[in-house]
């Protein structure tokens, strides 16, 4: 069997997602058509929008689709006219690139937010500034302190932009919970298909298109609409809502691995722990064994994990995460992530603890045959 453990990546898709997105399809309209099919496909995408509206609080209308969580990032960047803006160290490489000149705000050793930083950043440019802060680390899973972020951020009349492309569908990101102008989703992540994302604009604000020539998405990202992909974006933000308040079995797996992974080694570290953290993520150190080796030993167990962000190309590199937080490049380079979600299962954890296991024992061998030689 395989044991797939890599949800923070991309989520499996649901069986539900994909009968709506094969109806989609087969609907063969363009949503901008006045037509009967036409009207149909726009149909689909604005139920869609009601759909992940819903799961952030926000109004349908506040609701962009776009074509990746990475393109709404940058949208929400780069489409804001502000003096001054600052990120967060451990955002993630979207949120980097698309601000390359912002400020990096530091965090602690948890890779949470230092929010004197942020503090003293806003008391020197009031109602001048942007700030991007994302809800959950996408490598640890750490929550940051979202709250008290959004109270400085009114208090000194900024902006606030929100990447919650990990922690939707796994904490309450509805507005109730998080009072963001700018929040980021991805539909991959909840179990919907991959390349379609949205970006939720507060109502009222300006906002330069990235992507111009033509009126879609109320004329802030042209390009005809991604029918099939709204489709199932919408039923799988329908589905993360329903289950926000089913997290124990999740919360369970989660701590069982943890917990066995302390006592095959006791000189294991599980970075983020002592913070508030999503309960489907553990970021686990091996010393002395590379992620990269571990991830392509537990591979040829059957058993998929990730090194960091799945965002590089597949190549296993250090982590400015992992370096904001205080470790050192060695350490960095054998921290793996695992990432539970919907479909995961105990037989899932056992393959990998079991795997695990293996290659720490093999390891610690050879380092007792070389220490003897």
């Amino acid at each position: 069997m395989t044991a797939y453990l890599d949800y923070n990546a991309t989520a499996p898709v649901r069986a539900q997602v994909a009968q709506a997105m094969s109806e989609a399809l087969a609907l063969g309209g363009n949503a901008s058509s006045v037509h009967s099919r036409g009207r149909d496909a726009r149909r689909v995408v604005e139920e869609a929008r009601e759909k992940v509206a819903a799961l952030l609080g926000a109004r349908p209308a506040e609701v962009i689709f776009t074509g990746s969580g990475a393109e709404a990032n940058n949208l929400a960047l780069r489409g804001v006219s502000a003096d001054h803006v600052a990120v967060s160290a451990v955002e993630h490489d979207s949120v980097l690139q698309a601000a390359p000149t912002a400020k990096r705000l530091g965090v602690d050793a948890d890779g949470r937010l230092n929010l004197g930083e942020l503090e003293s950043f806003l008391s020197k440019t009031d109602g001048t500034a942007h700030v991007s802060v994302m809800a959950a680390n996408n490598e640890t899973g750490v929550l940051q302190p979202i709250a008290e972020v959004a109270a400085l951020v009114r208090e000194h009349y900024a902006l606030l932009h929100v990447d919650a492309v990990q922690a939707a569908g796994k904490i309450d990101i509805s507005r109730n919970a998080i009072d963001a102008d700018l929040m980021t989703v991805s539909a991959h992540k909840l179990g919907g298909p991959q390349g379609v994302g949205a970006l939720i604009i507060r109502d009222g604000m300006d906002l330069k298109p990235l992507v111009k020539g033509g009126g879609q998405e109320r004329s802030r990202r042209a390009g005809t609409e991604n029918v099939a992909g709204i489709a199932g974006f919408g039923v799988a933000a329908e589905l993360a809502l329903n289950e926000l308040d089913q997290t124990d079995r999740i919360t369970a797996l989660r701590d069982t691995l943890e917990t066995e992974i302390k006592t095959i080694a006791p000189d294991a570290r599980m970075l983020g722990a002592s913070a508030p953290r999503l309960v489907n993520t553990a970021c686990l150190i091996m010393p002395g064994v590379s992620a990269e080796s571990q991830i392509m030993s537990l591979d040829l167990a059957g058993v998929m994990v990730s090194a960091g962000s799945a965002c590089s190309s597949g190549k296993v590199t250090t982590s400015h995460v992992l370096s904001a937080m205080g470790l050192s490049i060695e350490e960095g380079n054998t921290a793996i992530r695992v990432s539970l979600g919907w479909a995961s299962t105990e037989a899932d954890v056992d393959a990998f603890l079991n795997a695990w296991g293996d290659l720490y024992q093999r390891t610690r061998k050879q380092e007792l045959e070389a220490s003897a030689a």
